[in-house]
């Protein structure tokens, strides 16, 4: 995305937040485009057959975004960023009631990042990596919300750390600790346990 429009989706959001609902229908193509983007993206990791389409995604996300009423978005990282769960959200919550209603038949796999995946080419078990986020989430949020962010957000490092607060070598350094970290986790290493 051009630094214009990114510009725009935030003077747009500011916009929206002060009461401006025609703000939201200039936002609405400009988020859109970017969030079936990041949508397909997603989509493009799930294992072969996936019956979640990637316009179902986008849509559930966007309804759920503008629905945020007492979020003040404060630029467009800040509006991806939330993106990001909530896309994380719907994909889990997806995963866990195809896998319910299969009585634990076929778990939602999701490659995470070459350098994550298991031997052999194996894709990820999208609820396996929720749970070991959470875990994250409790030894370290930052490294957690990280992963988040950079995975189901598609930020970049810059991107990361502006919405962190944070510099671009810790964003780099805790995104590769937590990658080490996940790593292990998902592929069953009892180092962990020592």
């Amino acid at each position: 995305m051009n630094l214009d429009a990114s510009k725009d989706i935030t003077a747009l959001l500011s916009e929206w937040n002060s009461g401006n609902a025609a703000a939201l229908n200039e936002l609405a193509p400009l988020v859109y485009d970017e969030l079936r983007r990041l949508a397909a993206r997603e989509l493009r990791r799930e294992r072969p057959g996936h019956t979640l389409q990637s316009t179902a995604l986008v849509h559930e996300a966007y309804l759920k975004l503008i629905e945020q009423n007492r979020v003040h978005w404060q630029n467009r990282q800040h509006f991806f960023a939330t993106a990001a769960q909530v896309i994380r959200h719907i994909l889990v919550s997806y995963a866990r009631s195809h896998n319910s209603s299969k009585r634990g038949g076929g778990c939602t796999k999701l490659v995470f990042d070459e350098s994550m995946a298991p031997a052999a080419g194996r894709p990820v078990d999208l609820e396996r990596l929720d749970d070991s986020l959470e875990v994250l989430a409790r030894i370290d949020p930052q490294q957690e919300r990280i992963i988040e962010l950079r995975f189901f957000g598609g930020l970049s490092i810059n991107e990361t750390a502006e919405v962190l607060g944070i510099s671009t070598s810790t964003v780099t350094r805790d995104w590769n600790l937590a990658r080490a970290w996940l790593h292990r986790e998902m592929n069953g290493s009892t180092a962990h346990a020592t």
